[in-house]
């Protein structure tokens, strides 16, 4: 495996914090710590160290020297989902090796994803062109239509594969960022970072597509006529948006378990050694976690801004024509409105969850861990490293953040459910001011807004234009006025 030598990067808050030299000096020189006891111990008996010249040493050299140490832990990880969206023309990305992503104009990968976008594109207007006619032809009530145009919104997700092209680049960078954190926890840790979510990932990229896919039929079956030429690109645009809810899923899962990783690690190691260079060390680590962190919600920005709003638009149409609904009793297309709210809503929380649960295990359980540390043992320059490192948990933001757009958390999937509430408020209170043509025996039909208006601008009329003589006796006058409003009201208030 050929060796490769990545650009210098922009360096961050303390992120040039390097450990002092200590008595392991040949452990020093080629970048393995002291307290890194598997290394340490290879290197303490008669191990002779790669000649280096001044760099880093790549994953590579690494994985040729180490057999402990396991690259691309990370990427191999997440691997059964991120080759699932590939198949369906998502990350158009080439990678030969760790540290090798790229995103590449001329790759075949790329092409691939094109022809398939296209091919699907002409699959989608034919259906969206069959959707828009059936929705002109629509005569019966709001509720139907908004229906209606639910199968509409669901073809939107199409949208995401070329914004995914857009952010192909910096999702690739971020894939070689996570090998570079791999070497160096290695460096620092001794051992190869033990993520172990292969198998989940294996489970949801078998299961998620089956349930995807039974939703999509149970809807068209409850909802409209099932015609399986256009129940295919449903199918295919429901499994992107779960994949990349379950591959969103994956990336947070990993953050949060490298972070309580490296909090129990960093804990252990303080109650047996404590030298500042080893609190240096782990200070570098975390911040390089803190950035992947960050990286996430800059690498998916658009697209999970866009997931946002879709599934916000979803969840809001598909409530509105599940509670109108429900006043004439539970029918047969309810259950194709309940099984796409709960989706969606289970989608987006899952979304917001994982999120918020990593941005919380980077920064606040460790700014616990490093809290509880007990100074009194220590020498000066480790109290100075440890203060240093609280200093760098709170300067450094952890959150997962859609490019300055909003934070990805828990408050935003309250945020969100909050304004679904007013909508909802809205979208009712529209329905019922709206007339329903049910003729009774006297063809008399329901008043609207608008009859009412004339209603009461007609009974004003008639006061203000009766002779001051018919005004005495009140009793009278009220009779009558009551009897002109009974007969305006059964005649829609208009007058010939």
């Amino acid at each position: 495996m050929a060796s490769y030598y990545r650009r210098k990067k922009p360096d961050m808050v303390f992120l040039n914090a390097k450990p002092i030299n200590s008595g392991n000096a040949q452990a020093y020189l080629h970048g393995v710590r002291k307290y890194s006891i598997g290394l340490a111990e290879r290197l303490d008996s008669d191990y002779i160290a790669p000649p280096n010249d001044g760099k880093r040493s790549s994953i590579s050299t690494i994985g040729s020297n180490n057999p402990d140490f396991t690259p691309s832990v990370f990427y191999r990880n997440i691997a059964p989902v991120n080759w699932f969206l590939r198949i369906i023309g998502v990350l158009p990305m080439v990678r030969r090796g760790p540290s090798r992503a790229k995103f590449a104009l001329n790759s075949a990968a790329f092409v691939y994803s094109v022809v398939f976008f296209m091919l699907l594109a002409f699959y989608v207007g034919y259906v969206a062109n069959n959707r828009i006619h059936a929705v002109r032809s629509l005569s019966g009530p709001f509720e139907e239509a908004v229906i209606a145009y639910l199968f509409l919104v669901n073809i939107l997700p199409i949208i995401v594969i070329p914004i995914l092209w857009w952010e192909a680049r910096k999702i690739a960078r971020l894939f070689n960022d996570w090998d570079d954190f791999e070497v160096l926890y290695y460096q620092i840790s001794g051992h190869s970072l033990p993520l172990n979510l292969r198998q989940k990932a294996v489970y949801i990229a078998i299961v998620l597509p089956i349930l995807s896919i039974l939703s999509v039929v149970i809807t068209h079956i409850t909802m409209s006529d099932l015609n399986l030429n256009q129940v295919v690109p449903y199918c295919i645009l429901d499994n992107l948006t779960a994949m990349l809810g379950a591959w969103w899923f994956l990336i947070c899962e990993a953050i949060s378990t490298t972070a309580y990783l490296l909090a129990e690690r960093f804990q252990k190691a303080l109650k047996h050694i404590g030298p500042a260079a080893m609190v240096a060390d782990y200070r570098v680590l975390w911040l390089r976690l803190s950035k992947l962190t960050r990286d996430t919600g800059n690498a998916l920005c658009y697209t999970f801004v866009f997931m946002s709003l879709y599934l916000f638009f979803i969840i809001t149409l598909s409530i509105y024509g599940l509670m109108s609904q429900l006043s004439e009793g539970f029918g047969i297309k309810d259950i194709g409105l309940t099984i796409t709210a709960l989706w969606n809503i289970g989608l987006l929380f899952y979304i917001c969850d994982e999120a918020h649960y990593a941005s919380v295990n980077v920064r606040t359980n460790f700014q616990k861990k490093l809290l509880m540390v007990e100074l009194n043992w220590m020498n000066t320059d480790a109290q100075t490293e440890i203060n240093m490192f609280l200093r760098a948990t709170e300067m450094n933001p952890s959150n997962i953040n859609c490019g300055g757009f909003f934070d990805v958390n828990r408050t935003l999937f309250k945020g969100l459910l909050t304004t679904m509430v007013t909508y909802l408020v809205v979208l009712l209170q529209f329905q019922i001011s709206i007339p329903t043509d049910k003729g009774d025996g006297d063809g008399n039909s329901n008043i609207t807004v608008v009859d009412l208006l004339m209603d009461s601008l007609s009974n004003d009329m008639t006061l203000l234009g009766a002779p001051s003589t018919l005004a005495a006796p009140s009793t009278t006058t009220a009779t009558t006025t009551t009897a002109s409003t009974t007969v305006n009201r059964s005649g829609r208030g208009r007058k010939g």
